[in-house]
């Protein structure tokens, strides 16, 4: 999938983001016009590389010292192949930002994983809870997630970050308008729409979302059907939206961010604007 990262004072970031790094076949790019403030990702050039393991890709990356070690609470089914997992967390200073991701670390299993959080800082301080979702693929930790993984299974975690977080102070800026292009092969693919489909009602026309399926077979459902296109998301679904004030976040596979890079500079929208993360 994919995902975006924006920080202007409400959760959309831990909602979406945390699809960046399990869903490479999902995409989303958000459209954010901005009042006075808010903390932009480091813009990326895309290279072509081998595979690597988790660790080895991001040696270099910031990691808190702090390790948990984390019991499975709760287990469910977020799509066909994605499972969302509870995680109660031991450490009482064990924190992450919006963004970050976690060292994923199996007793018995070499491989570390890595997954990004699909829930809040603040579920974590009230409750101790850390969610993640993760796609089924023969990578080891997804693997063992999906097929070995049962409730009471301990783990350990340690934070990491792609670029070492800067925090802004969030005072004296106003609410932006943030508009999500999501794209999926259907509908049971687009994950969290129920909660996306809350925090557009919750915010109405500051938050807005438009969900595009390629292969859809079934029947759309009514209460996400006026938010559906069938298709992919193309120049006639942006353009509409190029200004000054706008700043555009790109979450998905190589290719597609290759595509809607090369679609933006196309209708004009300067490369400084354009913001995305080089994960895969």
């Amino acid at each position: 999938m994919a995902c975006a990262t924006i920080h202007v004072g409400f959760t959309v970031p831990q909602l979406l983001r945390g699809a960046s790094r399990i869903l490479p076949t999902h995409s989303a790019l958000v459209v954010l016009r901005h009042s006075a403030f808010c903390y932009c990702t480091v813009n990326s050039t895309i290279k072509s590389k081998r595979k690597m393991d988790h660790l080895e890709r991001t040696a270099n990356n910031f990691r808190q010292e702090v390790i948990s070690q984390a019991k499975v609470c709760g287990i469910s089914n977020e799509s066909e192949t994605v499972k969302r997992l509870r995680l109660a967390i031991t450490n009482k200073d064990f924190t992450f930002k919006a963004g970050q991701w976690v060292d994923f670390f199996i007793p018995g299993l070499s491989v570390v994983g890595g997954f990004s959080m699909c829930s809040s800082p603040g579920l974590l301080k009230r409750e101790g809870i850390l969610e993640l979702a993760v796609k089924h693929t023969d990578h080891p930790p997804a693997h063992w997630i999906h097929t070995e993984c049962t409730l009471d299974s301990e783990v350990a975690l340690r934070v990491g970050d792609l670029h070492g977080y800067q925090e802004g102070k969030g005072n004296g800026y106003k609410m932006g308008t943030v508009k999500l292009y999501y794209s999926a092969k259907n509908t049971s693919q687009l994950l969290f729409k129920k909660n996306i489909l809350g925090l557009m009602n919750a915010f109405p026309g500051k938050i807005m979302c438009r969900f595009h399926v390629t292969q859809q077979s079934s029947p759309i459902c009514e209460e996400l059907r006026p938010h559906v296109t069938e298709g992919r998301i193309c120049e006639k679904d942006l353009e509409k939206h190029v200004s000054k004030d706008t700043l555009w976040y790109i979450c998905g596979p190589p290719p597609m961010i290759e595509s809607i890079s090369k679609l933006l500079s196309d209708i004009g929208v300067p490369r400084n604007c354009v913001f995305f993360e080089k994960w895969w």
